[in-house]
């Protein structure tokens, strides 16, 4: 008796961690709504995992994210098309700048007959340009080569890649996150009805010795231990009742769902059977079924084209230009009569760079993107070694977890068996208050401890899923 109250006692304890886990969670929730949604909501787990991949925030950055390196590369892939930019200039000079010139001290086409002294300045008005001046002319570039156009363009589209599969890492996590607390609200509804069932039940044998004592058949201790044990299951039932309402929060926290609507399980946990899992590891493992595998794969093929970049830069870079347009010069501000006269020109060229010396500058920065590119490698080398042991890890656990549940059953059946015989004991008289409790708090040990290994296996299976990278939706 004091073995199984004891048991009772440490399940008592875990539950009180466990609310007291997911109160500080609730209260790091961000309650400030962008929109009240009172409505009611009978959800299976694949629609919670649809409405949270289209309502989480995270989710949501993560495809904006997309969205802005599609836009990257078409970005990158413009500077390879022609580039025109116009301009349009109209300019007054009021007064016109002067020319000046140093005297030679003799007459000169500028001074007609004077003569300015040697040695002097002289100012003169500027008659090679008018008072007003206009232009207006078009200027056309076009890449012809540029190595780091070519790799950045590739660099572009390999970011793209790499934002895609970060949507798809956000979506596994949220698929994880929603998974298991729909399975711990699953537990929570079996236990609250396991609850009832033996509330009632003792309920029931607490009426049926209430009579007998009255008519002198047990003493009154026996019928205050079954009141004990009465009054003690009706609080773990409320308390049960609030964490179930504390688990339904923290599934609707995250399906991204506001706290004021109402959402029901339309599922069962018997919906979901694990005793029968094929719990098995590969000989060799296929890292690229692992989302971070190849998330660090894409990182370092961006690392590679960053080196190619730095190699290809001392290639020449080459364009075209041309410079068309028109200009006018009056001596008066005056452009849009027909008395103006306006007189096309035009330039056309190409524009060859060869870089030659940088001061080692390209050659250092290649030595450090060569070394980033070894530390993305050591971390791949990492990742596999992390990888194989969660693979290990989550079959032994879920393997583990298998074999207790499948005990745990056993023992579900044989509790009660014994409270059964011992319950019709006690109404033939043969057996005592004592025993009847006693195989009461056994049987209900051994309900708490299989919804426990149920659980457990459960969430073992979402990890196995995740380390065999198989969890998607």
């Amino acid at each position: 008796m004091k073995s199984n109250m004891k048991k009772l006692q440490i399940t008592n304890y875990k539950l009180q961690i466990l609310t007291a886990l997911m109160f500080s969670m609730l209260f790091k929730i961000n309650f400030a709504q962008t929109a009240k949604d009172t409505g009611k909501y009978s959800f299976s787990l694949k629609q919670c995992i649809d409405y949270a991949l289209q309502n989480q925030g995270s989710i949501k950055n993560v495809m904006l994210d997309e969205t802005v390196a599609r836009d990257k590369v078409n970005e990158v892939a413009g500077m390879g098309y022609p580039q025109i930019n116009s301009t349009t200039q109209f300019s007054n000079n009021d007064p016109s700048r002067r020319m000046f010139m140093v005297g030679t001290g003799s007459p000169s086409f500028l001074t007609g007959n004077k003569a300015i002294p040697a040695g002097e300045v002289a100012a003169f008005p500027n008659f090679f340009q008018l008072q007003s001046s206009g232009d207006a002319g078009v200027s056309i570039s076009q890449l012809i080569f540029n190595s780091s156009y070519l790799v950045g363009l590739q660099a572009a589209k390999t970011f793209k890649e790499l934002s895609v599969k970060t949507t798809e890492q956000t979506k596994i996590q949220i698929i994880e996150g929603v998974t298991k607390a729909y399975y711990l609200v699953l537990i929570n509804e079996e236990r609250i009805k396991l609850f009832d069932t033996n509330i009632s039940r003792l309920d029931s044998l607490l009426s049926q010795t209430k009579v007998m004592y009255q008519n002198g058949f047990v003493e009154k201790i026996d019928v205050d231990r079954l009141q004990v044990s009465y009054n003690n299951m009706k609080t773990e039932k409320e308390k049960f009742d609030n964490l179930l309402l504390l688990g339904k929060f923290l599934l609707q926290y995250q399906m991204s769902m506001p706290l004021e609507s109402t959402l029901t399980i339309s599922e069962k946990i018997s919906d979901f059977k694990v005793e029968n899992a094929n719990v098995t590891t590969p000989q060799k493992s296929n890292y690229s079924n692992r989302i971070e595998y190849t998330l660090l794969q894409t990182t370092k093929k961006i690392q590679q084209l960053d080196i190619k970049n730095l190699k290809l830069s001392y290639l020449p870079r080459i364009s075209a230009f041309a410079n068309l347009g028109f200009s006018s010069q009056n001596n008066k501000f005056d452009y849009f009569t027909k008395s103006n006269l306006w007189y096309n020109y035009g330039l056309y060229g190409i524009n060859i760079t060869l870089p030659i010396f940088d001061g080692l500058q390209n050659f250092y920065k290649t030595q450090q993107s060569k070394l980033k590119l070894k530390k993305i490698e050591n971390d791949i080398s990492t990742l596999e070694l992390s990888i194989n042991l969660q693979m290990k890890s989550s079959e032994i656990s879920f393997k583990n977890n298998l074999l207790s549940l499948e005990t745990q059953s056993k023992n579900i059946e044989l509790a009660t068996e014994v409270a059964r015989v011992t319950k019709e004991k006690y109404r033939q008289g043969v057996g005592s208050s004592l025993e009847v409790i006693t195989a009461e708090a056994a049987f209900w040990e051994a309900q708490t401890n299989y919804f426990n290994s149920l659980y457990d296996a459960l969430i073992s299976k979402v990890d196995y899923d995740k380390a065999m990278g198989t969890l998607t939706k």
